[in-house]
């Protein structure tokens, strides 16, 4: 039976370019799709947001990219916390699946893994 979850991941950049958010961000949702067996019309919308220091381009560019040009797609900003992980692209997929809750897998790439270190034991 189809149902509808959320999947969350993350990523980093090194430096705030327009060509490194779309490179990570495109990354991040082609391994977020392949580890949870997402096709675009599976997808019913997407968050993304980033951290203050990101401003130069959209990760939502790299979502339509990817083919995603009927999807609904919304850019947001983070809380800024002193403290938090810089230069960070977050992402939470709302898709049909008939993969059970426990099999979703959620993805953190580059700096973003210290973000949920338990997840690494998985």
């Amino acid at each position: 039976m189809e149902r509808i979850w959320a999947v969350r991941g993350a990523t980093t950049i090194e430096e705030d370019q327009p060509e490194a958010v779309l490179t990570a961000t495109r990354e991040l949702l082609t391994v977020l799709f392949e580890k949870n067996r997402i096709s675009p019309e599976q997808i019913v919308s997407v968050i993304f947001t980033t951290t203050p220091d990101i401003s130069s381009e959209f990760p939502a560019v790299a979502a339509r990219q990817l083919g995603l040009s009927d999807t609904p797609l919304m850019c947001a900003t983070e809380i800024a916390k002193q403290g938090a992980l810089p230069l960070c692209i977050r992402v939470l997929i709302h898709f049909y699946t008939t993969l059970a809750k426990h099999e979703i897998v959620p993805v953190y790439l580059h700096e973003a893994v210290k973000l949920r270190p338990d997840l690494q034991v998985r």
